[in-house]
């Protein structure tokens, strides 16, 4: 193995947290020799001004609910400081301590090192009113059944009257350019395969030794809008809004509805 190598990982958290001390290293995604650039200011650092008109919409729903929000995968915070600046009582919470270090540097007071696939242990039932999850990152659940579970994990951290929003690719939009994609025989469904290299900024002396933080390989789960309803059965949940976004991603709003509200997808 390369000696350069260290495995033991984090390197978006660490990208994150370089670049929130004005330190900025190279981030790449990889699969196998094909890699991307990991795009570390404009995907978490970027100023509202600059951000798809739905995010914005989606993100002034949640802080009109009049309850607390946990933005679950904060990263660096931006969402999340967004809606703080608001009024809005926030919980950022991500499984990177880097990334949460970043958060809190940028004035993200309530920021926490939790998994998103163990809130359970983290917050008491019924905590939330609204559950905010995009990157993508509900795909890390890996199968439909895990998406349900993870879910049934929003529900019983939100209220009756709870609001989620989740976001991930939609495989019918995706083309040949998504780095990492992989097919899939059922429809609606497809895979999303990398890890995550990181450079940190080269300090005096150190040219020689340069240290890549090599992440663990990624597997996502790629779902349409259809799929996502399927995997709210079962719970609480019903997905009321579909909004597609200009990244062949979508966003989806999932409501609580009671007994007598049917079910159903807009899009």
């Amino acid at each position: 193995m390369d000696p350069s190598v260290n495995e033991s990982a984090d390197p978006l958290g660490r990208a994150m947290y370089d670049h929130q001390r004005g330190e900025p290293g190279t981030l790449r995604y990889r699969d196998g020799a094909d890699t991307r650039d990991g795009h570390v200011e404009a995907y978490y650092f970027s100023p509202p001004s600059q951000w798809a008109e739905a995010t914005g919409s989606l993100l002034e729903r949640l802080a009109s609910l009049d309850g607390p929000v946990l933005d679950a995968g904060c990263g660096a915070g931006q969402h999340a400081l967004w809606l703080a600046r608001r009024g809005v009582d926030v919980t950022g919470i991500d499984v990177s301590p880097h990334a949460i270090r970043a958060a809190r540097e940028r004035g993200l007071e309530d920021a926490r090192v939790v998994d998103v696939f163990e809130l359970e242990a983290a917050f008491d039932p019924g905590r939330f009113r609204a559950v905010h999850a995009v990157g993508t990152q509900v795909g890390l659940a890996g199968s439909l059944a895990g998406v349900r579970e993870l879910l049934a994990s929003f529900a019983r951290v939100t209220d009756e009257a709870g609001v989620a929003v989740v976001h991930n690719y939609d495989p019918a939009e995706v083309d040949g350019d998504l780095l990492g994609s992989r097919p899939d025989p059922r429809s609606g469904i497809a895979h999303r395969c990398f890890h995550l290299e990181y450079e940190p900024p080269l300090e005096a002396g150190d040219e020689d030794e340069r240290t890549r933080v090599v992440g663990r390989t990624l597997h996502f789960l790629l779902f349409d809008p259809d799929r996502l309803a399927d995997a709210t059965i079962g719970t609480p949940w019903s997905v009321e809004e579909v909004v597609s976004m200009p990244d062949a991603t979508y966003k989806a709003v999932l409501t609580k509805p009671g007994a007598d509200q049917p079910a159903g997808v807009n899009r």
